[in-house]
């Protein structure tokens, strides 16, 4: 697989649109560090990793009503085109109320973890 990310942002947002209520993919560690933080910022019900030798990452989608929790995904950094920002320069996702996925030195943080931390990275995706 080329771009991971593009993968999993692309699953997702096909799995809501489909209001499906579970969604199983490849798993990779990356893939499972943006679904768990996902998970922490109240956008993913459910996080596992199934399988011994062939992992897969299962995923509960949340839903409020019939609307998926998650309305929009974007990616930013391609695997053609790198993204990075420094510590003053994190963009911030619908005025706050979005948020930015950044991969650091400090591991797969938010936006607001990545300000409080002061570090910088390469910015992989908006979700709101």
């Amino acid at each position: 697989m080329h771009d991971p990310i593009s993968d999993l942002l692309t699953r997702i947002r096909n799995a809501g649109m489909a209001q499906h209520r579970e969604l199983v993919l490849p798993h990779s560690r990356l893939k499972e560090s943006v679904a768990r933080l996902l998970k922490q910022e109240g956008f993913l019900a459910e996080v596992a990793v199934e399988g011994d030798k062939i992992k897969q990452l299962r995923l509960s989608l949340r839903y409020q009503g019939r609307r998926s929790a998650i309305t929009g995904l974007r990616q930013i950094s391609t695997p053609g085109l790198r993204r990075y920002v420094g510590a003053g320069g994190i963009p911030r996702v619908l005025g706050g109320l979005g948020v930015a996925v950044l991969s650091t030195p400090k591991g797969v943080v938010t936006g607001s973890d990545a300000r409080k931390l002061n570090v910088g990275g390469e910015v992989l995706c908006y979700v709101w």
